[in-house]
Protein backbone atom coordinates (compact mmCIF):
# COMPACT_ATOMS: atom_id res chain seq x y z
CA UNK A 1 0.00 0.00 0.00
CA UNK A 2 1.20 3.50 -0.80
CA UNK A 3 1.13 6.44 1.60
CA UNK A 4 0.88 10.16 0.95
CA UNK A 5 4.46 11.37 1.28
CA UNK A 6 4.58 15.06 0.39
CA UNK A 7 3.14 17.95 -1.60
CA UNK A 8 5.07 19.92 -4.21
CA UNK A 9 4.56 23.61 -4.89
CA UNK A 10 6.40 24.55 -8.08
CA UNK A 11 7.73 28.04 -8.78
CA UNK A 12 9.81 29.81 -11.43
CA UNK A 13 12.24 30.85 -8.69
CA UNK A 14 12.68 29.60 -5.15
CA UNK A 15 12.41 33.13 -3.78
CA UNK A 16 9.02 33.64 -5.41
CA UNK A 17 7.76 30.26 -4.25
CA UNK A 18 8.89 30.71 -0.66
CA UNK A 19 7.44 34.21 -0.42
CA UNK A 20 4.06 33.07 -1.76
CA UNK A 21 3.78 29.99 0.48
CA UNK A 22 4.99 31.79 3.60
CA UNK A 23 2.42 34.51 3.00
CA UNK A 24 -0.34 31.94 2.43
CA UNK A 25 0.45 29.87 5.53
CA UNK A 26 1.81 32.57 7.84
CA UNK A 27 4.91 30.49 8.64
CA UNK A 28 8.58 30.42 7.68
CA UNK A 29 9.83 27.49 5.62
CA UNK A 30 12.83 25.44 6.71
CA UNK A 31 16.01 25.07 4.64
CA UNK A 32 15.95 22.26 2.10
CA UNK A 33 18.69 21.42 -0.32
CA UNK A 34 19.73 20.93 -3.91
CA UNK A 35 19.09 18.13 -6.41
CA UNK A 36 22.09 18.13 -8.79
CA UNK A 37 20.55 15.57 -11.15
CA UNK A 38 17.62 17.87 -11.93
CA UNK A 39 19.28 21.25 -11.24
CA UNK A 40 16.58 22.13 -8.71
CA UNK A 41 16.51 23.29 -5.11
CA UNK A 42 13.83 23.49 -2.44
CA UNK A 43 12.59 24.67 0.93
CA UNK A 44 10.44 22.53 3.22
CA UNK A 45 7.71 22.60 5.85
CA UNK A 46 6.87 19.67 8.12
CA UNK A 47 3.22 18.57 8.16
CA UNK A 48 3.50 15.86 10.79
CA UNK A 49 3.32 12.60 8.87
CA UNK A 50 4.12 14.36 5.57
CA UNK A 51 5.73 17.58 4.40
CA UNK A 52 5.44 20.42 1.93
CA UNK A 53 8.14 21.14 -0.63
CA UNK A 54 8.57 24.39 -2.56
CA UNK A 55 10.74 23.51 -5.54
CA UNK A 56 12.23 25.58 -8.36
CA UNK A 57 15.05 25.53 -10.92
CA UNK A 58 18.46 26.17 -9.35
CA UNK A 59 20.08 29.08 -11.25
CA UNK A 60 23.52 28.40 -9.73
CA UNK A 61 24.12 25.30 -11.86
CA UNK A 62 23.73 24.41 -15.55
CA UNK A 63 20.46 22.90 -16.69
CA UNK A 64 20.14 19.12 -16.47
CA UNK A 65 20.01 18.52 -20.24
CA UNK A 66 16.59 16.92 -19.87
CA UNK A 67 13.13 18.04 -18.74
CA UNK A 68 13.08 18.67 -15.00
CA UNK A 69 10.66 16.74 -12.81
CA UNK A 70 7.20 18.23 -12.13
CA UNK A 71 7.42 20.01 -15.51
CA UNK A 72 9.34 22.85 -13.89
CA UNK A 73 10.60 24.08 -17.25
CA UNK A 74 7.02 24.69 -18.39
CA UNK A 75 5.40 26.07 -15.24
CA UNK A 76 4.44 29.68 -14.76
CA UNK A 77 3.59 31.21 -11.41
CA UNK A 78 3.56 29.59 -7.99
CA UNK A 79 1.12 26.71 -7.63
CA UNK A 80 0.49 23.44 -5.87
CA UNK A 81 1.02 21.23 -8.91
CA UNK A 82 2.09 17.79 -7.70
CA UNK A 83 2.02 15.27 -4.92
CA UNK A 84 4.21 12.30 -4.10
CA UNK A 85 3.28 8.88 -2.73
CA UNK A 86 5.72 6.61 -0.88
CA UNK A 87 5.85 2.88 -1.49
CA UNK A 88 7.89 0.07 0.06
CA UNK A 89 8.80 -1.53 -3.29
CA UNK A 90 9.17 0.88 -6.20
CA UNK A 91 9.36 -1.76 -8.93
CA UNK A 92 6.21 -3.47 -7.67
CA UNK A 93 4.42 -0.14 -7.42
CA UNK A 94 5.37 0.77 -10.98
CA UNK A 95 4.06 -2.57 -12.18
CA UNK A 96 0.67 -1.81 -10.65
CA UNK A 97 0.50 1.84 -11.73
CA UNK A 98 -0.50 3.50 -15.00
CA UNK A 99 2.18 3.76 -17.68
CA UNK A 100 4.20 6.95 -17.86
CA UNK A 101 5.59 7.23 -14.33
CA UNK A 102 9.15 6.80 -15.56
CA UNK A 103 12.08 4.70 -14.42
CA UNK A 104 13.61 4.43 -10.93
CA UNK A 105 16.48 6.83 -10.25
CA UNK A 106 18.71 6.65 -7.15
CA UNK A 107 19.08 10.01 -5.39
CA UNK A 108 20.64 11.37 -2.23
CA UNK A 109 21.04 14.60 -0.30
CA UNK A 110 23.11 14.64 2.87
CA UNK A 111 21.99 11.70 5.00
CA UNK A 112 18.83 11.16 2.94
CA UNK A 113 18.66 8.33 0.41
CA UNK A 114 15.76 7.57 -1.88
CA UNK A 115 14.69 6.13 -5.21
CA UNK A 116 12.13 7.91 -7.33
CA UNK A 117 10.39 7.15 -10.60
CA UNK A 118 11.22 10.00 -12.97
CA UNK A 119 9.49 10.32 -16.37
CA UNK A 120 11.69 11.34 -19.30
CA UNK A 121 9.43 14.25 -20.23
CA UNK A 122 8.66 15.35 -16.66
CA UNK A 123 4.96 14.58 -17.14
CA UNK A 124 3.03 12.29 -14.81
CA UNK A 125 -0.13 10.31 -15.67
CA UNK A 126 -3.56 11.93 -15.55
CA UNK A 127 -2.14 15.34 -16.47
CA UNK A 128 0.10 15.35 -13.34
CA UNK A 129 -2.83 14.56 -11.04
CA UNK A 130 -1.33 11.11 -10.41
CA UNK A 131 1.42 11.08 -7.77
CA UNK A 132 5.10 10.65 -8.40
CA UNK A 133 6.30 7.48 -6.64
CA UNK A 134 9.15 7.43 -4.15
CA UNK A 135 10.87 4.78 -2.04
CA UNK A 136 12.86 6.03 0.93
CA UNK A 137 15.94 4.06 1.93
CA UNK A 138 18.02 3.85 5.08
CA UNK A 139 15.23 4.62 7.51
CA UNK A 140 15.61 8.41 7.43
CA UNK A 141 12.84 10.66 6.08
CA UNK A 142 12.79 14.46 5.65
CA UNK A 143 10.04 14.76 8.27
CA UNK A 144 12.54 13.37 10.80
CA UNK A 145 14.82 16.35 10.15
CA UNK A 146 12.17 19.09 10.20
CA UNK A 147 11.26 21.04 13.32
CA UNK A 148 7.63 20.91 14.37
CA UNK A 149 5.60 23.56 12.55
CA UNK A 150 2.24 22.98 14.18
CA UNK A 151 0.84 22.30 10.70
CA UNK A 152 -1.07 19.27 9.48
CA UNK A 153 -2.57 18.39 6.13
CA UNK A 154 -6.33 18.11 6.58
CA UNK A 155 -7.48 17.51 3.03
CA UNK A 156 -5.96 17.13 -0.43
CA UNK A 157 -8.52 17.57 -3.16
CA UNK A 158 -7.50 16.33 -6.61
CA UNK A 159 -9.72 17.40 -9.48
CA UNK A 160 -9.59 15.68 -12.86
CA UNK A 161 -12.08 15.15 -15.71
CA UNK A 162 -11.54 11.38 -15.35
CA UNK A 163 -11.91 11.36 -11.58
CA UNK A 164 -13.35 7.86 -11.41
CA UNK A 165 -10.48 6.33 -13.40
CA UNK A 166 -7.91 8.29 -11.40
CA UNK A 167 -9.36 7.15 -8.08
CA UNK A 168 -9.39 3.54 -9.27
CA UNK A 169 -5.72 3.74 -10.27
CA UNK A 170 -4.55 4.99 -6.86
CA UNK A 171 -3.20 2.40 -4.44
CA UNK A 172 -3.68 4.28 -1.18
CA UNK A 173 -6.54 4.71 1.23
CA UNK A 174 -6.23 8.04 3.04
CA UNK A 175 -9.35 9.83 4.29
CA UNK A 176 -7.66 13.18 3.61
CA UNK A 177 -7.39 12.39 -0.09
CA UNK A 178 -10.44 13.28 -2.17
CA UNK A 179 -10.71 12.87 -5.96
CA UNK A 180 -13.40 14.98 -7.62
CA UNK A 181 -14.47 15.59 -11.23
CA UNK A 182 -13.45 18.88 -12.79
CA UNK A 183 -10.59 20.70 -14.51
CA UNK A 184 -7.17 19.45 -13.37
CA UNK A 185 -6.25 21.10 -10.07
CA UNK A 186 -4.87 20.36 -6.61
CA UNK A 187 -6.17 22.05 -3.46
CA UNK A 188 -4.68 21.44 -0.02
CA UNK A 189 -6.30 22.46 3.25
CA UNK A 190 -3.63 22.81 5.93
CA UNK A 191 -4.30 23.34 9.62
CA UNK A 192 -1.82 25.92 10.93
CA UNK A 193 -1.39 27.76 14.24
CA UNK A 194 -3.29 30.60 12.51
CA UNK A 195 -6.23 28.44 11.43
CA UNK A 196 -6.91 26.47 8.28
CA UNK A 197 -5.11 27.86 5.23
CA UNK A 198 -5.47 26.77 1.60
CA UNK A 199 -2.83 26.17 -1.06
CA UNK A 200 -3.83 25.79 -4.70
Amino acid sequence: MWTLDHLAVTAPSLEEGVAAVEAALGLALAPGGRHPLMATWNRLLGLGDSYLEVIAPDPSVPGPGRPRWFRLDERQGVRLTNWVAACPDLEAALGAAPAGLGLPVALERGALRWRMAVPDDGRLPFDDAFPALIQWQGGLHPRDLLAGSGCRLQRLEIAHPQAEALAAALRLADPRLVVVPGPVALRAEIATPHGVRVLE
